[in-house]
């Protein structure tokens, strides 16, 4: 198991039970205590967790936190990795040669750096630093990146702002990739930061096609902030873990559902 997936069942277990233990996870994993401290310490300078004596707490996000304050992009890049990668997966399939694409800054969508299919030309405009962060692992002459000016939000790796409106206003993607906080049985979807939505909102109004990708969980909230109605979207890509007989409401829209393999 790579040391990311560790983190990622590390911080499933946490969203369970609140609290895990030093010995316990060793055990489960058959790894050192050292290898497991090592991991909590990384996962609470990141800002996941309060390690304790023996063992570590999940820091509780309050729902009296201003809308705009969520868990670091470093910390929900963790949440969930495997599915997160499926679903980034089965939506760079979707990426043909000539697109000019938005990616948004979201824990899901920076996984798609490393499945855009190298031998296309395509062209990608982004917000998200952390999302160039990642391409820059595996950078390929076919691609074009576009970096959004903006203001630098720090947590979230990434630039909002009115210079963000201004710079994404000069384009027309074929294709929006975005996630989302929350999506709702009630004809919408919801994000968290107050910041970016704005920007996100314009990509789905100026792309060809929209793509929401979208674990399991996301079915579950219906986040703070509206994104979007259903009208504008043309499909949600989710994991294998999704209830698809919960989801009969999207039979009434014009979204196609669409799971990872």
């Amino acid at each position: 198991m790579y040391n990311i997936e560790r983190k990622s069942e590390i911080m499933n277990i946490l969203e369970k039970t609140g609290s895990v233990d030093v010995n316990a996870l060793a055990l489960r994993f058959g790894i050192s205590k050292e290898t497991i401290r090592r991991d909590l310490k990384e996962l609470e300078n990141a800002g996941a967790l309060k390690r304790t004596h023996g063992g570590a707490v999940l820091i509780q996000q309050s729902s009296n936190t201003p809308v705009s304050t969520e868990y670091p992009v470093a910390v929900r890049g963790i949440q969930r990795f495997n599915e997160k990668n499926e679903i980034c997966k089965k939506a760079a399939s979707f990426i043909k040669d000539g697109d000019t694409i938005f990616v948004d800054n979201s824990s899901t969508t920076i996984y798609l750096a490393k499945y855009i299919p190298s031998d296309i030309r395509v062209t990608i405009i982004t917000n998200s630093i952390k999302f160039l962060l990642e391409y820059t692992k595996n950078p390929n002459n076919n691609h074009l990146l576009i970096c959004l000016s903006g203001i630098f939000n720090d947590s979230n790796l990434s630039v909002y702002g009115n210079s963000t409106l201004q710079s994404a206003s000069e384009y027309y993607p074929n294709k929006a990739l975005m996630s989302c906080s929350g999506i709702s049985p009630h004809n919408m979807l919801a994000d968290s930061s107050i910041h970016e939505v704005d920007t996100k909102r314009m990509m789905i109004e100026r792309s060809q096609e929209v793509f929401v990708l979208a674990d399991h969980t996301k079915f579950e909230k219906a986040g703070q902030i509206f994104l979007s109605s259903f009208d504008p979207i043309d499909y949600i890509i989710t994991d294998n873990q999704t209830d698809k007989e919960s989801l009969g409401y999207l039979d009434k829209t014009n979204v196609k559902l669409i799971f990872a393999d």
